[in-house]
């Protein structure tokens, strides 16, 4: 892992930082691996409270490889000795869970992007719970640049951000898109001089606040995606019976009522 990305962890926050910057961070085989071990590690940690994507050097990450897109063109796959016809990860193949794991890892992920987001790197950020972009990143979903889809989890994640028109259009198109207009189209949450700086800052906010809430929220929010009212009503119901009175939220209360830093208990 530590040749193609590199982790730390600071007072609950992890920061995976994509590390092949004279590739611009683009995805081969082994870039695949260590996303998905970094997300495998993080995924288990109960000392972890929030996460950080972002890449080194002078890009997020410029999607895939043009190697492996060269050699798929004879025929070979994309990542080799995998077959992407099967879901391998739930409901995600291979692919589809170098993202999807991190709408799935149960703490809150940010993505810091510069540079350029282009294909799989642009369904990458996508994957995040919150995109802070610096404001001369350029994005695109340049699949059909290349005769392609997107199929790492995107057309799933783009239409909950933006109008569907606008979704079709940018897919269809290919085009380089400005991160004014990700904010605009809601691709963005905010932009930022410094993404990385301001993605840092509001991770630790967010581990500063109730792990055992923070996860709960994240639970309900992915839920609320994809379920109907009746059973969202219900599990909110059902979290918050789980929160009333636990350690985490005696310590919530009586933190606030001290104005002291609360003491968490890990989840």
């Amino acid at each position: 892992m530590e040749n193609r990305v590199r982790l730390t962890i600071d007072d609950g926050v992890a920061h995976v930082r994509l590390n092949r910057p004279d590739k611009m961070n683009a995805l081969d085989p082994a870039m695949f691996e260590a996303i998905i071990e970094a997300g495998s590690k993080l995924a288990k940690r109960s000392d972890v409270h929030a996460v950080v994507l972002s890449g080194e050097g002078r890009a997020f990450c410029a999607g895939l490889d043009l190697d492996r897109l060269l050699v798929t063109t004879t025929g070979e796959s994309l990542i080799p000795s995998v077959d992407l016809t099967r879901r391998t990860h739930g409901l995600a193949n291979y692919a589809q869970h170098l993202v999807w794991l991190w709408r799935e890892l149960p703490v809150p992920v940010l993505a810091a992007v510069h540079g350029v987001a282009f294909g799989g790197g642009f369904q990458l950020a996508l994957g995040a719970d919150l995109r802070y972009l610096a404001p001369d990143t350029k994005l695109a979903i340049i699949e059909a640049k290349w005769g392609l889809v997107p199929d790492m989890g995107g057309t799933q994640l783009m239409r909950r951000l933006a109008r569907e028109d606008v979704v079709r259009e940018l897919t269809y198109t290919g085009r380089v898109f400005s991160a004014q207009d990700a904010l605009a189209y809601g691709f963005a949450t905010k932009l930022a001089d410094d993404p990385v700086r301001a993605a840092l800052a509001i991770a630790h906010e967010i581990a500063g606040r109730s792990p055992d809430a923070v996860r709960a929220a994240k639970r309900l929010l992915n839920l609320a995606a994809t379920c109907d009212v009746a059973t969202g009503l219900a599990a909110e119901t059902a979290e918050q019976a789980a929160l009333l009175g636990s350690a985490n939220h005696v310590e919530a209360v009586r933190s606030n009522l001290e104005n002291r830093t609360p003491r968490w208990c890990h989840p």
